[in-house]
Order: C-alpha cells, then sequence, then structure tokens
C-alpha cells in the first residue's frame, strides 16, 4: 500500500515538472530578463507591435501620452508606418546590453532599440531611442526617437 502511494505522488511531481509555465520565459544578458529593467520593457513594447496581432499589449506598456498616441492608429501597420516610420515584414529587436541593469534604480531611462529585418526582399537595419518613464514600479513607454 505505501509502494502504491509513493509511485502516485512520484508520478504526479513528474507529470506537474513537466507542464509548460503560463509565464513567458524571460532569458537575458545582465538581468536584462528581469521585468524590472527599462530594457526588457522597451523590447516588449515593440514584439508586441511588430509580432501581435493588437495593440493592447503595447498600450499596457505606454504611458497615457503614448497610448493615446498608438489607439488613434488602431492597427499595427498604421503604428509600425506613422509612429515608428518602420515598416517590416520580419524583424529582430535587440537592445544595446551595455547598458542593462544602470537605470533599475531610476524613474527615467533611455534605451537604444536596434532593428534589422526584410521588408519586400530588403534587408533593412535601424536604430530608435526609446524614452521610458517608471510608472508604479512598471516601466512604461513615453516616447520613441525617429533620429
Amino acid at each position: 500500500m505505501l509502494k502504491n502511494i509513493s509511485l502516485i505522488i512520484i508520478i504526479a511531481i513528474l507529470i506537474s515538472a513537466c507542464e509548460e509555465s503560463a509565464t513567458k520565459k524571460r532569458g537575458g544578458k545582465f538581468g536584462m530578463s528581469d521585468g524590472n529593467v527599462p530594457e526588457f520593457a522597451a523590447i516588449e513594447f515593440f514584439e508586441h507591435i511588430y509580432h501581435s496581432k493588437g495593440l493592447e499589449g503595447a498600450i499596457q506598456l505606454s504611458t497615457p501620452k503614448m497610448e493615446r498616441l498608438i489607439r488613434s492608429y488602431r492597427t499595427n501597420k498604421s503604428v509600425q508606418k506613422h509612429i515608428l516610420n518602420m515598416r517590416f515584414d520580419t524583424v529582430t529587436i535587440k537592445t544595446n546590453s551595455r547598458s542593462a541593469g544602470r537605470n533599475e534604480f531610476s524613474q527615467n531611462a533611455q534605451v537604444s532599440i536596434f532593428f534589422a529585418g526584410k521588408l519586400h526582399g530588403n534587408i533593412l537595419k535601424d536604430l530608435r531611442v526609446v524614452e521610458l518613464i517608471k510608472v508604479d514600479n512598471n516601466w512604461k513607454v513615453d516616447a520613441v526617437s525617429l533620429n
């Protein structure tokens, strides 16, 4: 009887350990995987704009000023074209990891984001500087420079 109970417990532990976590796995260098780092919030903002079907994720990571601007354009493609002035068919988004962690304890941050992708078969590379503000212990995108 004791063997059956211990066998059931071991099987239950193995099954629960194999379940996929609901939270997104965050990897990165220099603690950039932490949600309290402005670089992570900036990358997540652009990931929602370029890789999601809707804008709600990007709106959640925006200040009220940026939220009004994003909502006025309504679609991801319009935001890419009019606000960011960058359209891509496929894109890879990276940050300058040398500054990661230095802005963690401040209230304002500027982050450089590098874009490499394709549009109509042409290879495009670009850079944007993102201004973030800490609101209620969360980093929010306030502005994106067009260089």
